[in-house]
């Protein structure tokens, strides 16, 4: 699997495809660990390697769902996975990941958003019918090359995706129903723990 992992990076290198970052892989294997998911729901599959890494460190009988937008991506994640040992436990869905979010209609006790930062809030509001109580939801790159942190404006073609990556934060950092830690490791981790439904936060 390590081997695998490696041959991954080096592709993603080689190909330019953004993957979780060292800092950022080390704080989502950990809360993985911890947490053992058995039902996991992944927005952006890339080439498979943060699946591959969340299947690793979950519970035996994971099911992850992963959802990404472009088909090339998509052949190349499941040849990649393919040759795991858990081909059987990533299924991957190809299209646009608001549209497909409205089909889905299990329970996940972990979700993983790593897609059109722009659209986290959106992300957001759709899973949050389908997480289990107690569930995570766990959002990459929140801080945006540090752009999100910084008193300084952001480069004009990035103006929105920040604005919105700090409307992701304020909205998950305040809601009654969650406890958000934000870890400035690698791009910026948001972990937010679901605390149960009408819960007032104190």
């Amino acid at each position: 699997m390590d081997q695998l992992l490696k041959k991954m990076e080096t592709y993603a290198q080689e190909y330019r495809v953004p993957i979780i970052n060292e800092n950022g892989k080390a704080v989502l294997t950990k809360i993985i660990a911890d947490k053992k998911p058995h039902n996991v729901l992944e927005i952006g599959t890339a080439i498979g390697y943060s699946a591959l890494l969340i299947a690793k460190n979950s519970a035996e009988d994971v099911q992850i769902t992963t959802l990404e937008l472009s088909e090339e991506r998509a052949n190349v994640a499941r040849n990649f996975i393919d040759d795991s040992a858990y081909a059987n436990n990533v299924q991957i869905m190809i299209g646009d990941a608001a549209q497909l979010l409205d089909k889905l209609v299990d329970v996940y006790d972990l979700v993983f958003i790593d897609a059109a930062k722009g659209q986290y809030l959106n992300y957001f509001h759709k899973v949050l019918p389908m997480l289990a109580d107690g569930g995570v939801i766990i959002a990459d790159n929140v801080l945006f090359r540090g752009y999100v942190q910084s008193e300084e404006k952001p480069p004009r073609r990035y103006k929105t995706i920040v604005a919105r990556l700090r409307e992701y934060i304020e909205t998950v950092t305040n809601h009654s129903e969650f406890t958000t830690t934000i870890y400035e490791n690698g791009d910026g981790l948001a972990v937010s723990y679901h605390r149960g439904k009408n819960v007032e936060k104190t």
